[in-house]
């Protein structure tokens, strides 16, 4: 175990950073926030900082992001998505187009951590919000969007059913983000979840409650150059 110093412990004393994993697998590792510290968190800013690809902190709380930026005090931030970036720049977007939809508003900041992920991963992005089943006239509205897509992020709660809509009307592989948004027999999102997986539709695939982060990755290698 690494001494303690005077301003608390070393950060190999609970993280070890990968910092080949772009070299290895074309992208870079993301740190996930929850259960981390903001003073370990500050400690992992600062091991960024000099580094040549982009680093991403997901599911950063108010507490989180303070800590980040007061290391890295030009990073992005949306408080939203509770997504930070460093360097705050995406880089030029190269490959496919990813377009996110989000259901209803309440899906938006799983939908929009799936958009920036996917952006700061070097792809085109849009976002389009409020387009869930309750009225299919939103959707069949976007369709040239849609169509224009490489890959199509949904994210939706409730029944959990625009990803099936979405995939029976295009060509482009689907990534589904059940979220835990609804009332009781929704089951902080079980319910989406399952409905999703029981798509009878084609070509789409399911992530796990709420990982908008895993989406907009998955959605950014599909739509790889």
């Amino acid at each position: 175990m690494p001494e303690s110093t005077s301003s608390g412990p070393a950060i190999e004393a609970f993280a070890e950073l990968d910092h080949g994993r772009m070299k290895r697998r074309g992208y870079p590792e993301a740190i996930y926030c929850t259960g981390k510290t903001p003073e370990q968190l500050g400690m992992i800013a600062v091991a960024v900082r000099d580094q040549p690809h982009v680093t991403l902190f997901t599911r950063a709380t108010k507490q989180h992001a303070a800590a980040i930026l007061a290391e890295l005090p030009g990073a992005f931030h949306d408080q939203d998505a509770g997504l930070l970036a460093w360097p705050s720049a995406p880089p030029p977007p190269a490959g496919g187009l990813v377009v996110v939809l989000a259901a209803g508003t309440s899906d938006l900041p799983i939908a929009k951590e799936a958009q920036l992920t996917a952006s700061y991963l070097g792809r085109s992005t849009a976002l389009v919000v409020d387009v869930g089943v309750a009225g299919l006239h939103r959707i069949l509205g976007r369709l040239d969007l849609l169509r224009q897509a490489r890959v199509v992020v949904v994210a939706a709660g409730m029944d959990g059913a625009l990803p099936s809509v979405v995939a029976g009307l295009v060509a482009a592989p689907v990534v589904a983000v059940p979220t835990s948004v609804g009332y009781g027999a929704a089951f902080d999102g079980l319910a989406a979840l399952l409905t999703m997986l029981n798509a009878c539709a084609p070509g789409v695939a399911v992530v796990n409650i709420d990982n908008g982060y895993g989406a907009g990755h998955l959605a950014a290698q599909i739509a790889a150059p």
